[in-house]
């Protein structure tokens, strides 16, 4: 069976559609091939690779990538993290099944380090979530 496609897309492609892609790669192993964009880039947030890094997870060879790059990529879903995004996002053509979900910006909290990873901590946990019920809803339980 062929792998599904999906797009993570959000603001920057630095910090949540970077940790959706590392849970939904994670959990969906092969049966899904998945790619992240902004409508802008900023560059992989290093908060973001050390918080997906405590629970088990590498997404330090991620690229932080703009959606123009994917517009011929047939996705079979795209998911937006951020409501900038789902609102601002440029025409893409596609016929992919759309969802969103607006997670908070660990990026914007302000504080001492501790509390700004465990803000990015309680994101991580949140988007792996969200990603456990994508796959099983959208593709069903590993076989």
């Amino acid at each position: 069976m062929k792998s599904k496609q999906v797009l993570i897309l959000c603001t920057g492609n630095s910090c949540r559609s970077q940790i959706a892609e590392g849970w939904i790669r994670h959990i969906g192993g092969d049966r899904l091939e998945v790619y992240s964009a902004g409508i802008e880039t900023h560059g992989v947030n290093p908060r973001a690779i050390q918080t997906m890094k405590e629970a088990g997870i590498d997404i330090s060879k991620h690229t932080s990538n703009h959606i123009d790059e994917y517009r011929d990529i047939p996705f079979d879903f795209m998911i937006t993290v951020c409501d900038h995004a789902n609102e601002n996002c440029p025409y893409f053509p596609s016929n992919a099944k759309r969802f969103h979900h607006n997670f908070f910006d660990p990026s914007k909290v302000k504080g001492t380090e501790q509390e700004i990873m465990t803000a990015f901590a309680k994101a991580r946990d949140e988007i792996r979530d969200y990603c456990k019920d994508f796959v099983e809803t959208n593709l069903g339980s590993p076989t």
